[in-house]
């Protein structure tokens, strides 16, 4: 999507200010000055039966590997597109309109306890379908996996990290005070993990159970999703008769300074059955909703 929109005094590179926010809206970051303690916590379970019949389809037809991250990436994906609200954020105590979807992703670069950790960072147009973001999403960890070379964020870390405490103390503060100000120095934003849309982890594919994982109070990250693994259920049907039936479970913690909670609500309803039925997600929208003013 881009920044279409003519930049005016107060817009971020990241982002342009809500400037038609009701006054109780505009007032919360002053109040809810921190992002931990301004965070709310959510729980849920997806019934898969469509959803496996619609990913098995996919990796029939030539996306192989198409699995639940990329289903729930491009669901987000679409879940902003129609309600632009969930890709706010907030920074220096204003609200903002981010200009793109940018996803954030941990990965191991292999496969081993010992192996380094890195961060990935793809922006996403809220049109695109669930093909271009297999593809988009799949190019990243490519380039990490494959080449074994490091990321922009790894670079950052390693300059930063080579500085003595108090300096390297200072710099992170200084960096605060301008991001602060919408300052931050476009190089970074680009390869920070803690600024974009979201972070979503599938902690099911390491065997591990979703957790509510904390928003950081650096950046401006607003939501963070993790997936569990998928499990049976045994469910009595109105006949008497027994059915199993398989779930994921996800947890999810947002940033409630970003939007009241019934336009949240709506937009969860919309990215859940999205996610229980995805055949809309191989079209793009008939619309993609632009945020306030």
């Amino acid at each position: 999507m881009g920044n279409s929109r003519k930049k005016r005094l107060g817009d971020r590179r990241d982002g342009r200010r809500l400037r038609s926010l009701d006054p109780y809206n505009a007032m919360i970051p002053f109040i809810m000055r921190k992002r931990s303690e301004s965070s709310n916590y959510f729980e849920d379970s997806i019934e898969l039966t469509e959803t496996e019949r619609f990913l098995r389809g996919k990796r029939l037809r030539g996306y192989p590997g198409m699995g639940l991250l990329h289903l729930f990436v491009a669901s987000y994906i679409r879940t902003a597109a129609q309600y632009p609200a969930i890709n706010r954020f907030v920074s220096g105590q204003r609200v903002f309109a981010r200009h793109n979807v940018e996803f954030i992703m941990t990965i191991k670069k292999e496969m081993r306890v010992d192996a380094p950790e890195t961060s990935i960072k793809v922006a996403f147009d809220p049109a695109d379908t669930i093909n271009e973001v297999y593809h988009k999403l799949n190019a990243e960890i490519r380039k990490v996996k494959q080449a074994g070379e490091d990321t922009g964020t790894d670079n950052l870390a390693k300059a930063l990290v080579k500085l003595p405490r108090l300096i390297l103390k200072f710099t992170v503060s200084f960096l605060e005070f301008l991001d602060y100000f919408g300052l931050m120095p476009k190089m970074i934003l680009n390869v920070s993990p803690f600024h974009g849309s979201v972070v979503i982890t599938d902690l099911g594919s390491i065997g591990l159970p979703a957790i509510y994982h904390h928003l950081y109070n650096f950046g401006n990250l607003p939501v963070f999703i993790a997936l569990g693994p998928k499990r049976k259920a045994r469910e009595l049907r109105s006949d008497g008769s027994v059915a199993e039936r398989k779930y994921v479970d996800y947890k999810m913690v947002m940033d409630e300074r970003v939007c009241d909670g019934f336009l949240f609500s709506q937009a969860f309803k919309l990215f859940k059955s999205l996610i229980r039925n995805p055949q809309p997600l191989d079209e793009p929208p008939e619309e993609v909703v632009s945020d306030v003013e």
